[in-house]
């Protein structure tokens, strides 16, 4: 039997050249793929020869198509601007003896022409003697990540400046919201002082009302007491008591001005012939030591205001600057023709329209104001001026008034360079009207009449004062406590030739509720009214409603006969 053959074993050592080549060959390709994977390509040079051996894809990566294997010729693809850097990168590198060195530069692109970024990673090699031998590294092309930051660069800057410009907008909407809370604390304010001193004012008018009635009818029986040292005596004590109403009388309509409820009768006003005129008194009131100059503006237009209302505020700004001025100076009234923008007007607490003003100011050499005396120059009873030389009521009288015109009134002054305060009132565009320089007034004389008169006021005092007196005067009075009451004494079938009543009343029916109904039931029935209190319903923006007659509280017995005669006689 013949022994079974084997087959040869393949020798060891043919097949570990082909192992080795074959891992090679592996190891060639994953390379090859890592740097296109990767974008990576990689560089060797060899110092001191200057040979340069670079990979595939870094050709690619340059765009080099052939290169002759020399450090000039890789040198020359960085772009020109970069290449001082690089050079001196490598020379501190190896003058530190570094292992690794680390780079970002430019190149333009051999195939196209284009600027393109590389990152370089390098690990530096030295000979025995420590110098660079050997420089093998890789490099990345790291374009769109450096133009994904330059966006990112730009779009954090932009969104760095509109976070700055919409914080500088909200800073500015911020410091606006304050200006505006404080604006709106301040007219607040104002209109709070002016409804308590209204309402104080309108009580005070009723008082005062009764006492200078009754001080009026002291006097009327004075001489039934003859030549005698008691009635002198007694002349002379009702003198000095109406003084001293007439200076509370003064103090009230101040009150009342400043929270805007005295009745204005506005007219068109020439106020260069109204500041002239008020200027011929005010030189013999200031002093030698106060010069008083003036400055009107030619074709200046007409303002709409009450005059003697206009004229009592330039006599208290006179008077103010005066005392201002204790060691004498000079006080200049000047006039001009002015425009009030929105950008001026927003910037007020006060509510004030847009459009053309009549400005009159008054100017002094005195004292000044500090900003904290400036704003609360208008209060009613802030005064700087030393016990018993002023109420002051004087500035906040002048800003009611003109507030009440549909005006406007600034102060302007600094400590030791003078005050100005500026007085805009509304320019008037309606027709002209012939304006008589001085009322007519009527005398008492021939005011006795007989006919019938229907008073109708709450307050029992000035009932009786107010029935008294016109009784003494021949006329026929029937008094009612309310409306209710006097619509009673209308509907009696009493023959009546006027109705004389209070605004504000109890009991659901008001003056002018009262005097319409009076009126439907009784027409051409004659009306007058009087109020202490303006903001009611016979007035609407501090003026009478048209065909309203009106006489104020307090008001003497004269005011009254003259004013009842008036209107019987049909003289209104």
């Amino acid at each position: 039997m013949k022994p079974r053959s084997t087959p040869p074993r393949p020798s060891r050592k043919s097949s570990k050249p082909d192992d080795a080549a074959l891992r090679l060959q592996e190891t060639e390709e994953l390379l090859a793929l890592a740097q296109e994977a990767g974008r990576i390509g990689i560089f060797e040079w060899q110092v001191q020869t200057g040979v340069v051996r670079l990979s595939p894809r870094f050709l690619s990566l340059y765009g080099l198509t052939g290169f002759d294997g020399r450090y000039e010729t890789w040198l020359k693809c960085i772009f020109r601007e970069d290449v001082p850097r690089i050079t001196d990168l490598f020379d501190t590198a190896f003058a530190a003896r570094e292992r690794e060195m680390h780079s970002e530069f430019r190149i333009v692109s051999a195939s196209d022409g284009k600027l393109r970024w590389m990152e370089a990673r390098n690990n530096l090699f030295y000979d025995a003697d420590g110098r660079p031998a050997r420089v093998v590294g890789v490099s990345v092309d790291i374009t769109e990540r450096k133009r994904a930051l330059a966006q990112l660069r730009a779009f954090t800057e932009t969104l760095e400046d509109a976070v700055k410009e919409r914080t500088r907008e909200l800073e500015i909407q911020n410091e606006a919201r304050i200006k505006a809370e404080e604006l709106l604390r301040q007219a607040q304010k104002m209109e709070a002082v002016g409804q308590l001193t209204g309402g104080i004012a309108h009580d005070f008018n009723n008082l005062l009302t009764i006492v200078i009635g009754g001080l009026d009818m002291v006097g009327r029986q004075i001489p039934a007491l003859g030549a005698t040292a008691a009635a002198d005596r007694i002349a002379r004590a009702k003198d000095m008591a109406l003084q001293g109403v007439q200076r509370a009388v003064t103090l009230t309509n101040r009150l009342l001005a400043f929270s805007r409820q005295q009745p204005l009768a506005p007219k068109p006003i020439d106020a260069n012939k109204l500041v002239s005129v008020t200027c011929e008194f005010l030189r013999r009131t200031l002093g030698e030591t106060v010069s008083l100059e003036t400055a009107l503006a030619a074709g200046l237009w007409r303002a709409h205001a009450d005059p003697h209302q206009l004229e009592n505020a330039l006599i208290n700004l006179t008077l103010n600057a005066r005392d201002a001025m204790p060691e004498g100076g000079k006080v200049t009234i000047e006039t001009a023709n002015c425009y009030l923008d929105e950008s001026y007007v927003s910037s007020i607490p006060e509510p004030v329209d847009v459009g053309q003003y009549v400005m009159i100011a008054v100017a002094d050499t005195g004292t000044g104001m500090d900003p904290i005396t400036v704003e609360r120059a208008f209060e009613p009873f802030f005064t700087t001026k030393d016990v018993g030389r002023g109420t002051g009521l004087g500035l906040s009288q002048v800003y009611g008034f003109v507030r009440q015109s549909a005006g406007h009134v600034k102060v302007y002054s600094e400590l030791d360079e003078g005050t100005t305060v500026k007085i805009y009132l509304p320019r008037y565009l309606g027709a002209e009207e012939h304006v008589e320089d001085a009322e007519q007034s009527q005398a008492a004389n021939g005011a006795i009449g007989t006919e019938t008169i229907l008073v109708v006021e709450d307050d029992d005092a000035l009932r009786s004062y107010t029935v008294e007196t016109l009784a003494e005067l021949g006329y026929r009075v029937l008094p009612a406590t309310n409306g209710a009451a006097a619509l009673e004494i209308l509907d009696s079938g009493n023959d009546i030739d006027l109705l004389f009543t209070d605004v504000v009343m109890p009991g659901g029916l008001n003056g002018r509720q009262l005097a319409d109904e009076a009126v439907r039931r009784r027409p051409g029935l004659k009306v007058l009214f009087t109020t202490g209190y303006t903001r009611n319903a016979i007035m609407h923006h501090g003026r009478l409603d048209p065909g309203v007659e009106m006489v104020g509280k307090p008001f003497s017995s004269d005011e009254l006969i003259r004013k009842v005669r008036a209107i019987l006689d049909g003289n209104v």
